[in-house]
């Protein structure tokens, strides 16, 4: 049988695609390497909790088109994201907001900690910050940048604030609200059941099959399919003739603990460099579980060669430049569509993840 679209990834692109195409009476088969579907959003259950096997995934939009669409599929609950941070001895909530502010100066007022940071910022006399560390530095002061900036990011780049560009970090949220709802989204919240019955919804009756390499399948079946939706690697679709493309990676330590709640929020940051891991999930607190053990996920950042699993994209100068060589090339195959985080070489939120696998539905079908 030869397929009309054989769609290489069964993460959110590739899922919501096949979807929308088999709505339109093609036919799709739909491969992943891995031994399940969802890509990075796969929930695995233990003890009853829906593990975040691949980090922390919390949807949030302000956009109600892909708030209903993506209704469709599950219910979701009413979580909001709300993460603490620890620093030594310290616990500070996040996003910096006025909680976190009283916390670190004793002040109430959104006025004092204005004054707090700027006074601080004043000292400082940075015009033109020509690293991480003074960019930092001159958007929230010595405080807020040593406790909960500072360590953190070093972790998640394995390189000290003053060895990194500046660019990184274009602006640091600063709320003069009590609210620590990380996200100014109009709509959040966690599916109920987890999101992997989502991508079995989408992917009701159309062929998917695991564990299975793109590169050896279209070895043995190189008219598999009249066109290809690509969503593994761009440079490797190309055999790295141009050059790698740079990502960050995370490991996962997950643990079963034998007792009901381990640290009382879903997301605890860790923002001393000291501490190996920049955090800890307890994943039941995604969905107010009751169990009678926790599940937590600690997250390490960590360097990325070839052959890891690729996360974050290094978007500086040099891998901007290379990408758009292979956006070149990829311009030329009319029998291959490029999407998704690891096809576009952009970090993408779920929502955006989704819009934008609509926008290439709406362009291949002419809508």
């Amino acid at each position: 049988m030869k397929f009309d679209y054989l769609i290489v990834g069964a993460g959110l692109f590739g899922c919501v695609f096949a979807y929308e195409a088999r709505k339109r009476g093609k036919t799709c088969l739909v491969i992943d390497k891995r031994d399940h579907i969802g890509g990075n959003i796969y929930c695995e259950n233990i003890e009853g909790i829906n593990v975040h096997k691949y980090g922390a995934h919390i949807f949030h939009t302000s956009d109600k088109k892909i708030w209903d669409y993506v209704n469709n599929f599950a219910e979701f609950n009413n979580y909001i994201n709300s993460p603490v941070a620890i620093y030594k001895d310290e616990l500070y909530n996040l996003p910096f907001n006025m909680n976190t502010f009283s916390k670190m100066w004793g002040i109430k007022t959104p006025s004092e900690a204005k004054a707090k940071i700027a006074e601080q910022i004043a000292e400082l006399d940075i015009s033109e910050p020509k690293n991480l560390e003074e960019q930092a530095l001159s958007l929230v002061g010595r405080d807020v940048y040593e406790k909960l900036v500072k360590g953190y990011t070093e972790k998640q780049w394995a390189r000290s604030c003053t060895e990194l560009p500046s660019f990184i970090i274009k602006r640091l949220p600063l709320r003069f609200t009590y609210d620590n709802n990380y996200f100014n989204d109009r709509y959040q919240g966690i599916p109920i059941g987890g999101y992997t019955p989502i991508i079995e919804k989408m992917l009701d009756g159309i062929e998917v099959r695991t564990g299975v390499d793109y590169f050896e399948l279209i070895k043995q079946e190189p008219d598999i399919a009249e066109k290809t939706v690509f969503t593994g690697q761009i440079d490797e679709f190309f055999e790295y003739k141009l050059g790698v493309l740079e990502y960050r990676s995370v490991r996962f330590e997950t643990e079963v603990m034998d007792t009901e709640n381990y640290q009382g929020n879903a997301v605890v940051n860790y923002t001393e460099r000291e501490v190996p891991y920049t955090r800890i999930i307890e994943h039941k607190h995604f969905e107010f579980g009751k169990q009678p053990k926790t599940v937590i996920s600690r997250e390490y950042s960590s360097e990325w060669k070839q052959g890891d699993e690729p996360y974050y994209p290094i978007n500086n100068e040099r891998n901007n430049s290379l990408y758009q060589e292979y956006e070149k090339l990829a311009k030329q195959r009319t029998d291959v569509i490029f999407g998704g985080r690891l096809g576009q070489y952009k970090y993408y939120d779920m929502d955006k993840v989704i819009a934008a696998a609509l926008d290439c539905v709406a362009a291949e079908f002419g809508e």
